[in-house]
């Protein structure tokens, strides 16, 4: 009898199991929606510090000899060109603090930057989640998590990360779910700091690589740092356009570039009009990485502006 009992409570059991099993298999995780926003579109405009990268005197900890053909600019030189220009926000990429800065430091930013009435749009660090398991990986973790407290001392509410690169996932699929546990790793203690991490599509990764990993990241910290200039496609316009409802921040190029390699002037109009047509409300930072900065900046901002209607 205890034989015949045992056997139909395991049989039980085993079903039971094998039904869970199934539902899980034919009903996995959700895909994570777009972000939902109420009300018309709004933008802030911003400037990103890597615009004037060769003026700084120090470059991801290193120094480097500054540009002749303009004046040298430190962090704090940097939020006051943002205020003369009449940006409303400024994107202090990470590569140009000074070498080991401490909590005063950028405390002593973040005090600057609100009396002059310049938000912190964010910061910006160059991780890499596709390097595969292993220690490597791990150091990118430490190394992501101690900026998500470098961006709360300061007042940032964004951090710009790098998921990998199109390459690595191409040739090692499972490099994609090893970066997307990353993310979720990092998107955990962002969301006890109030701290957003925005993908950037960089590294080649394409619209599609991107929504993936938009849809299995199920924090709701986690979001895009569209680019306008990091899609290299045959129509990067219509990238930007299935991108866009997951973007926390944005940041406009003055160039698109082929898969071929040719640069064509971005069309900031239409650029302009796929973030209202999406209702992105939000910073969109100017990065300008062609010559002169000093020269053409407050121009690119002027056409920028009027593009956005702002």
């Amino acid at each position: 009898m205890m034989k015949r009992r045992q056997f139909i409570q395991n049989t039980l059991a085993a079903g039971t199991s094998a039904a869970i099993a199934c539902q899980s298999f034919a009903n996995p995780v959700a895909a994570r929606e777009p972000i939902d926003r109420s009300g018309p579109p709004r933008f802030q405009l911003g400037l990103a510090a890597y615009s004037f990268r060769s003026y700084f005197s120090f470059m991801k900890e290193r120094p480097q000899k500054p540009a002749d053909d303009g004046p040298a600019i430190d962090m704090a030189g940097f939020i006051d060109y943002c205020t003369m220009h009449g940006f409303d926000a400024a994107e202090l990429t990470s590569y140009f603090f000074d070498p080991l800065p401490t909590d005063d430091y950028f405390l002593e930013l973040k005090r600057k930057a609100f009396q002059q009435g310049v938000a912190i749009a964010g910061t910006a660090i160059g991780n890499d989640f596709t390097v595969g398991k292993g220690p490597k990986l791990r150091q990118q973790i430490q190394d992501a998590i101690k900026w998500i407290d470098n961006a709360a001392i300061l007042g940032a509410p964004h951090v710009r990360f790098f998921a990998g690169t199109k390459k690595q996932i191409d040739e090692q699929p499972e490099r994609m779910p090893e970066a997307i546990a990353a993310l979720e790793e990092c998107a955990e203690h962002a969301a006890a700091k109030g701290i957003f991490l925005g993908v950037e599509n960089h590294g080649q990764l394409t619209a599609q690589q991107c929504l993936r990993i938009m849809q299995q990241v199920q924090s709701p910290w986690v979001g895009m740092n569209l680019d306008t200039g990091n899609f290299i496609s045959d129509d990067p316009y219509a990238d930007l356009v299935q991108c866009v409802p997951y973007a926390v921040n944005v940041q406009v190029k003055t160039t698109m570039k082929s898969p071929s390699g040719k640069k064509t002037p971005a069309d900031l109009d239409r650029i302009g009009k796929i973030l209202r047509d999406a209702g992105y409300q939000g910073f969109v930072v100017l990065e300008y990485e062609e010559e002169s900065p000093y020269t053409h900046v407050p121009k690119v901002a002027d056409s920028l502006r009027k593009a956005l209607g702002i």
